[in-house]
């Protein structure tokens, strides 16, 4: 890899801060895998379309307004931090000139398409490495790249639904229910970015970049764990349970006098200091799977006895009897929580346009005596559309 120049965000420390990614991206996968790897210190220039940018950009409320009026996505915001932006009208000339002198700049390339739009913009796999030889090409799609329905377009909601997450997930199997986040995109912009360090890795023995593949359908198959091998393996067909775990009892949300409460009786050891305390040792209930398949009575007891507690005292008592347990936090308690500010997971930017905002930051934390190699020390705000074009242009044209 060759250090790109600077422009735009600051120089930066980090493992990847010698690497250049264009994120031809948009929604959140793509835009998520290459979020990720601007954290470790990558550059990331992002081409967005001249006409409105990035779909996200519209996505909402909530908008933020600036101060002349211009509406801001926290959406876009989400998922954007620590990058450059160019537009590009990649069916013009220009456009095409300017991403192709990119390419041949970059380490890699991220990209969201549908399965052969890349191709009829002129910029197939075969041309993205006849361009450059080194360049590692994420490729992020709805369902997969080839098979029967590859060319399905990709919404997380659909994926979820389509890749079994829902029927898993909610209070009944009439009611299959989302989660609370677009976890398909997200876990394949994760699985992406994680490719892509893999085969920069590689490249530095082959001295070739190579394609890396994945997807909504693929994220969310990746993560189905003991789930699966319910199927796979045991032959049974999984059914949501709520918020109970479907193989640990009890393990899951409760209610005490105050309100809801969540405890993980997850072995047989903490079972044998947890029963006692409440009233619940008996013999029928001695082992897991007895609990399990008696588990709507367990879950009747257990709510019976913390229904007589106080939240606060309860999770007092669990905590001395060593029993994991927790409350259920809004984003605001969330957020201002001491622990989530002591991990760096609150960030503060300097937005162009709307001044110093703060955002959830990155889940990453390396050791500080790195002498360099660890994550970003300060962070750049998602850019505004074409903030940085000018400046990529000069760079180029001083490259040439």
């Amino acid at each position: 890899m060759t250090p790109p120049d600077s422009v735009g965000p600051e120089t930066t420390v980090g493992p990847l801060s010698d690497c250049l990614v264009v994120d031809l991206s948009r929604a959140l996968a793509g835009p998520h895998a290459a979020m990720m790897l601007g954290d470790l210190g990558a550059r990331v220039i992002k081409v967005e379309s001249p006409i409105g940018g990035d779909d996200t950009r519209s996505w909402g409320p909530p908008f933020v307004p600036d101060e002349d009026g211009e509406r801001h996505s926290t959406y876009f915001l989400s998922c954007n931090r620590n990058k450059e932006s160019i537009a590009l009208d990649l069916k013009g000339d220009d456009g095409r000139n300017t991403l192709t002198e990119l390419i041949g700049r970059a380490d890699v390339l991220v990209e969201n398409f549908r399965p052969g739009v890349l191709d009829r913009l002129g910029f197939s796999m075969e041309k993205l490495h006849e361009l450059n030889p080194r360049l590692v090409v994420l490729s992020i799609t709805g369902f997969g790249h080839d098979g029967p329905e590859g060319a399905r377009p990709g919404y997380d909601q659909i994926a979820q639904g389509e890749a079994g997450l829902m029927s898993l997930t909610g209070p009944s199997r009439e009611e299959p229910t989302r989660v609370g986040v677009p976890i398909g995109d997200l876990l394949a912009g994760m699985n992406g970015a994680y490719g892509v360090v893999a085969a920069l890795h590689e490249r530095n023995t082959t001295g070739r970049g190579r394609v890396v593949r994945t997807s909504l359908l693929a994220a969310i198959v990746g993560v189905h764990a003991f789930q699966g091998t319910r199927y796979t393996v045991a032959g049974e067909v999984p059914r949501p349970t709520g918020g109970h775990h479907p193989s640990i009892c009890p393990y899951g949300l409760f209610h005490s006098a105050e309100g809801p409460v969540q405890i993980a009786v997850g072995s047989e050891g903490l079972w044998r200091r947890f029963a006692p305390e409440f009233g619940l040792d008996r013999p029928e209930w001695a082992t897991n799977p007895q609990r399990v398949a008696d588990r709507d009575a367990v879950i009747a007891a257990v709510e019976e006895k913390f229904g007589e507690w106080p939240s606060d005292k309860l999770l007092g008592v669990l905590d001395d009897l060593g029993i994991p347990a927790g409350k259920v936090r809004d984003l605001a308690e969330v957020y201002t929580w001491d622990q989530t500010r002591s991990q760096g997971l609150l960030i503060d930017v300097d937005h162009s346009a709307l001044g110093k905002i703060s955002l959830p930051g990155p889940p990453l934390r390396f050791d500080e005596d790195c002498d360099g190699a660890g994550m970003r020390t300060t962070h750049v705000a998602p850019p505004t559309l074409d903030q940085h074009g000018d400046s990529i242009r000069a760079w180029l044209e001083a490259a040439r």
